[in-house]
């Protein structure tokens, strides 16, 4: 008996594995093209720091686009490292940008793929 991520206790079963014979390995079938790699790594990439995923929060609530002011003062954030984090999201094809005046305004691309979209919801 072990006790899980829930405090339960829950019963060990034991998996037999097969016997292998020394040096001979079998090649598991790649499931992923490369790109597809590439793609999901640099999402992963701009999803893995605290701010961004809670910018990727903000947006995917906001029901307009938000000002990068509005941002600044949220997290309390000097402009050049706000706008560091906002390039990393942009990179990784998440963000619409908008610009009136001044002012930049930023959304969540509603043209995202459906995989993509899933992951935010996972996360935030």
């Amino acid at each position: 008996m072990i006790v899980n991520g829930y405090g339960r206790l829950r019963a060990v079963t034991a998996t037999l594995l097969p016997m292998r014979e020394r040096g001979v390995c079998s090649t598991p079938r790649r499931r992923l093209r490369g790109e597809r790699v590439e793609a999901l790594t640099d999402l992963f990439k701009a999803l893995s720091d605290p701010t961004r995923i809670e910018i990727v929060a903000i947006l995917r609530d906001a029901d307009e686009p938000v000002c990068i002011c509005d941002l600044e003062t949220t997290f309390e954030l000097s402009q050049p490292t706000l706008s560091h984090h906002m390039a990393r999201l942009r990179e990784a094809g998440l963000l619409d940008t908008g610009k009136q005046g001044i002012w930049c305004y930023y959304s969540l691309r509603r043209d995202l793929p459906a995989q993509v979209k899933r992951v935010i919801e996972a996360i935030v």
